[in-house]
C-alpha cells in the first residue's frame, strides 16, 4: 500500500461538511470540493470510493458563498460564476450544487441560474478520482488502495473497480473522458436569458464484502415534535432525530434488525456499547430500535472462549468490521468481530430490562431470555477474571484495546499525578452497570417464571457491599469513588466523570449519591459546556485530551439522567444547561466530544478537531436531556408512565413519544402542570 504523506497525521474533521445515509457518507470542504486531503471523500462501508470530486465552470472554480443542509443526507453548495457574469455589482449567474447521499450512492444536481438579459454558454466539468482507500488507512493519515484500480468508460459514464468492489458513474448527456483512475464529465450548455439549466450525475457502489447495509427511516421518529420554552432544546432535538435517522443501519446477515451506527466517519458500523447506549436513551421514542439492537447483538453473543477475538460464552461483542482493523503506528490489530469490551454485556441486560419497562412486547422479551441468562452468567463466570468479586479487563493479545471501558484510549485510566494505572483494571462504572444488570435481570427472570432471581439479587447485594468497602477514597473536599482498582487492587485516585455513571443504578446509598452529585457540580468537573471527563485539578488533565479533560455529550447526558433518577434535580439541570449551551455553539449537531475549556473562558465551545459527527449517542443525548427534564419513569407492567417535570424548566409540548407501543403527547405549562394525551 503506497503512502501519500511522509509524516501522516489523523485527519481533522471540525471544519468539513458531511452528508450521509448509513452506510455511505461524503466529506468535503465548505464549497463541496472533495480534494482527497484528510477525510475528504465519498465512502461506502469502510472504503473511500472517491478521493476527488471537483467542479469548474469554464475552467474556473465557482466562488462559494453559502452551504445549506436541509437534512443529514443533503447539502446545497451555493456559489457564483463571475467569470461568465457581467461586470455589475449584483451577481447574476449562480450555481446551486445539491449533493445527496443514500445508502450505496451519491448523486449531484448542478443548477446554473442565469439572471442576465442574454444567454450564457458555460462549460461545466466535474472531475472524479477513484481512491478505494480503506477507512483505517485514511484515519492514519495515509491513502492507497489494497487492489489495483481500473476505470472503464461506458456509454453514459464510467465504471471504477478495485478488487471485487465496483462503482458505476452515470452522467446523462455528458461527455466522458477517462485517464488512469480519473474521469471528467463535461457538459457544454446554453442557458437562456433569465433561465436555468440542471446537470446531474450519480455514483452507485456494489461492495459484496460489506457487513453492514442501510435501513429505512423510522416513521415513528418522523412523527416526533417538541416545542419547549428553551428553544435550544427543541432545535437540538430536531437536528438530533434527523441525524439519527441517517445513522440507522443493519447487518447484511440480519437486514430486518436495525441498529444505530456509532458515528461518522470512523465508527460507521455496529458497536455494542455505543449502539446499546443510543437505543437506551431513545426509549421514549419507542422500543423498536432497542428490540432490534438487542436481537442483532444477541445473534453474535459469545459461545466459546477465543483469546484472539476476546470472545467468551455469554459476552456481547464490541465492534464489527468487514476485515481485520489495523491501526497503523499504534500496534492495534482487531479481528473483524471483536469482543474487547468489559461493559457491553451488562449494558445489554439493562437495555433489555428498560425496554421491557417501556413496553417492548412480552413475546420479544421472552425470546431473548436465554441470552439474558448467558449474559448474567458471563458477569459471574468470566467478567470477574480473578475471583475478587469485581468485573475487570486486560488485553491478553498484545494488539487489542488496552482499555475496554467506554474510555478506551490508552491513557484514559490515570492516577492523580498523571501516571497510568496497570491492569487488570476494574472500572467503577462497570461495577454499577453489573449491579443494575443483576437487579434488572432478576426482575425479568421472576416476571417470566424462570429460575435464578433470588441468586442474582444476592449477587448484586454482595457487589454493592464490596464496592462500598473497596472503591471509596477519603478526601477533605468529600469522599468520592475511585475511577478504578488497578492490578494490585489499589484505588486509582483521579476524579473523573466515570463516578457520575454510578448514579441511578442503585449501587450507591443516598448519602453516597449526594457526595457524588456535589462533586460533579463543582467547577473542576462542570465546564459550563458539559461534564469534563477528568477533573481540571488532575495531573493529566488537558481540555483537548480525548478522555482526559474533554467533554462528551453522551457522558454528560448519562450523568444528567442518573442525577435526575436520584433526585438531584439542581445538579442535573446545571449540567443539562451546559450541554444546551454547547449544542447552540455547534449548530445543534453535537460532535462526539468537544474541549473541556470553561464556558467562563470562551464565548463558544471549542471543538475537538478530530471528533466524529454526527455520533449516535451524542445525538441521542438530546432525548435523554428531554427525558430528565420531563422526569419520565416508565413501567409498562403496571401501565404507568410517570411525568414529573423539573421545576422551572418552562413550557413544553412534546408529541410522538411512545409508551407500550402507543403514541403519547405531553404538555407542561409555566406552573409545571402536566397534560397528557
Amino acid at each position: 500500500m503506497n503512502a501519500t504523506m511522509t509524516q501522516p497525521l489523523q485527519p481533522l474533521l471540525h471544519d468539513s461538511v458531511v452528508v450521509l445515509t448509513a452506510p455511505s457518507q461524503a466529506w468535503s470542504t465548505a464549497d463541496g470540493t472533495v480534494d482527497g486531503r484528510g477525510i475528504h471523500g465519498f465512502y461506502h462501508s469502510d472504503l473511500r470510493v472517491l478521493g476527488g470530486i471537483g467542479l469548474t465552470i469554464d475552467g474556473a472554480l465557482p466562488e462559494h458563498i453559502a452551504t445549506g443542509s436541509p437534512d443529514a443526507a443533503t447539502a446545497v453548495f451555493t456559489s457564483l460564476a463571475r467569470a461568465i457574469d457581467d461586470h455589475t455589482a449584483d451577481p447574476r449567474v449562480r450555481i446551486d450544487r445539491t449533493r445527496q447521499v443514500v445508502a450505496g450512492s451519491l448523486a449531484e444536481t448542478i443548477t446554473v441560474r442565469n439572471a442576465l438579459a442574454e444567454p450564457v454558454h458555460p462549460t461545466i466539468e466535474v472531475a472524479l478520482r477513484a481512491d478505494f482507500s480503506p477507512m483505517q488507512v485514511v484515519k492514519a493519515g495515509l491513502s492507497g488502495s489494497e487492489h489495483p484500480i481500473a476505470a472503464i468508460a461506458t456509454s453514459d459514464g464510467v465504471t471504477f473497480t478495485s478488487g471485487v468492489v465496483t462503482a458505476t458513474v452515470v452522467a446523462p448527456a455528458s461527455e466522458v473522458a477517462v485517464d488512469d483512475v480519473s474521469a471528467t464529465l463535461t457538459w457544454s450548455a446554453e442557458i437562456p436569458a433569465r433561465s436555468a439549466a440542471t446537470f446531474s450525475w450519480r455514483i452507485e457502489v456494489d461492495d459484496p464484502t460489506a457487513v453492514v447495509a442501510g435501513a429505512e427511516p423510522s416513521p415513528d421518529w418522523a412523527s416526533f415534535t417538541a416545542a419547549t420554552g428553551d428553544s435550544r432544546l427543541a432545535a437540538w432535538l430536531q437536528r438530533a432525530v434527523a441525524d439519527l435517522q441517517a445513522l440507522r443501519m443493519s447487518t447484511t446477515d440480519r437486514p430486518e434488525d436495525v441498529f444505530l451506527a456509532a458515528g461518522a466517519p470512523w465508527f460507521f458500523t455496529l458497536f455494542g456499547r455505543d449502539s446499546i447506549w443510543a437505543a437506551r436513551m431513545l426509549l421514549p421514542l419507542g422500543t423498536d430500535i432497542a428490540a432490534s439492537t438487542l436481537r442483532v447483538l444477541a445473534s453474535m453473543q459469545g459461545t466459546q472462549t477465543v483469546n484472539e477475538t476476546a470472545e467468551q460464552p455469554g459476552k456481547i461483542m464490541h465492534e464489527l468490521r468487514p476485515a481485520a482493523l489495523t491501526i497503523p503506528g499504534e500496534g492495534v490489530v482487531l479481528p473483524p468481530l471483536y469482543y474487547g469490551t468489559v461493559d457491553a454485556t451488562a449494558l445489554w441486560i439493562t437495555l433489555l430490562h428498560d425496554a421491557w419497562k417501556w413496553g417492548m412486547p412480552a413475546s420479544e422479551v421472552e425470546a431473548l431470555l436465554p441470552h439474558l441468562e448467558a449474559a448474567l452468567a458471563w458477569m459471574r463466570d468470566y467478567g470477574d477474571s480473578d475471583g475478587d468479586g469485581f468485573l475487570e479487563y486486560v488485553d491478553t493479545t498484545g494488539h487489542g484495546l488496552a482499555n475496554q471501558g467506554w474510555k478506551d484510549s490508552g491513557d484514559s485510566i490515570q492516577w492523580l499525578d498523571g501516571t497510568l494505572a496497570d491492569g487488570p483494571i476494574a472500572l467503577c462504572e462497570v461495577q454499577a452497570y453489573a449491579y443494575e444488570a443483576a437487579v434488572g435481570g432478576a426482575e425479568l427472570l421472576e416476571a417470566f417464571g424462570r429460575e435464578g432471581a433470588d441468586a442474582w439479587r444476592a449477587w448484586a447485594a454482595d457487589l454493592k457491599e464490596r464496592f462500598a468497602a473497596s472503591f471509596w477514597i477519603d478526601d477533605p473536599a468529600g469522599a468520592y469513588p475511585a475511577i478504578a482498582l488497578d492490578s494490585a487492587k489499589r484505588k486509582v485516585d483521579t476524579v473523573t466523570s466515570n463516578i457520575g455513571h454510578l448514579l441511578g443504578t442503585g449501587i450507591l446509598t443516598a448519602e453516597q449519591s449526594a457526595l457524588v452529585a456535589r462533586r460533579l457540580a463543582g467547577p473542576e468537573l462542570n465546564s459550563g459546556y458539559g461534564l469534563r471527563t477528568m477533573s481540571s485539578a488532575s495531573g493529566g488533565y488537558w481540555p483537548l485530551s480525548y478522555h482526559g479533560g474533554s467533554v462528551w455529550a453522551h457522558d454528560t447526558a448519562i450523568v444528567v439522567s442518573g442525577l435526575a433518577r436520584d433526585g438531584h434535580t439542581a445538579e442535573a439541570e446545571a449540567l443539562a444547561s451546559g450541554l444546551l449551551a454547547a449544542a447552540d455553539g455547534f449548530d445543534y449537531r453535537m460532535p462526539e466530544l468537544h474541549s473541556g475549556d470553561a464556558a467562563t473562558d470562551t464565548a463558544t465551545p471549542i471543538p475537538y478537531p478530530a471528533a466524529c459527527r454526527p455520533q449516535a449517542w451524542s445525538a441521542a443525548a438530546a432525548v435523554a436531556v428531554l427525558g430528565a427534564r420531563l422526569g419520565l419513569r416508565a413501567d409498562a407492567q403496571a401501565g404507568t408512565l410517570d411525568v414529573a417535570p423539573v421545576p422551572g424548566v418552562g413550557t413544553m409540548a412534546v408529541s410522538g413519544l411512545r409508551f407500550a407501543g402507543e403514541p403519547v403527547a405531553i404538555s407542561v405549562d409555566d406552573a409545571g402542570a402536566v397534560t397528557r394525551s
